[in-house]
């Protein structure tokens, strides 16, 4: 691959990477919540599952969800379910815990817990294979080896995905000062969980 392909490679993919979503939001509320150093297992969790996401999408399997509705709607289902559930939890965690980051730290809150819940909101999105499916030979050169650049791009895709993540957590852990002593924070746990909810019942009902 080119350096021309690559770097308009690179910005398709943080345009679609950066665009707010569940992910994204789990980022940012996980950025509140525990500061951006515990949110590194945020970003590793949905870069983890981006990178399987790509290679499925390599290997051919995505042809099994294109044409398997059945397998399709169950993850698509799967993954509502559990943005609803992590809405829900959200909206049921007392304001005091939620812009706590000391408290929070002490607590010992698991670093496995923020990796899981980044990976299977991630994961439970099948459309993200769909995309890579219809991006990635968008960008192939039959001049090259197609697995070293197949390589290249999933190398640059979960770097991207983490980058993205980051922002969003580090722009959380910012504005936890100010949603300390600002009437939003007040609610900020019955917002995000509201979205989560929403968000989940919107992705179990579209077609």
């Amino acid at each position: 691959m080119n350096i021309e392909f690559w770097l308009i490679y690179v910005s398709v993919v943080f345009m679609a990477s950066i665009i707010p979503g569940p992910s994204m939001l789990l980022a940012l509320t996980h950025g509140v919540r525990y500061g951006y150093k515990k949110s590194i297992s945020t970003a590793l969790g949905n870069t983890l599952a981006s990178i399987i996401q790509a290679i499925i999408a390599i290997s051919g399997l995505s042809i099994i969800f294109t044409t398997s509705g059945i397998l399709f709607e169950i993850i698509k289902y799967i993954g509502a379910i559990y943005l609803i559930y992590i809405g829900i939890m959200l909206f049921k965690t007392p304001t005091q815990n939620m812009l706590n980051i000391d408290n929070i730290n002490e607590n010992n809150t698991s670093v496995f817990s923020l990796f899981s819940q980044a990976f299977f909101i991630a994961i439970g999105n099948p459309k993200a294979i769909i995309f890579f499916t219809a991006l990635f030979p968008q960008f192939i050169s039959a001049n090259n080896t197609p697995l070293l650049q197949y390589i290249l791009m999933t190398i640059t895709l979960g770097l991207i995905a983490f980058v993205c993540m980051m922002i969003y957590s580090i722009a959380g852990d910012k504005a936890n000062v100010f949603l300390r002593t600002s009437t939003l924070g007040k609610y900020l746990n019955k917002i995000t969980g509201g979205i989560f909810i929403s968000a989940g019942c919107g992705v179990a009902l579209k077609s």
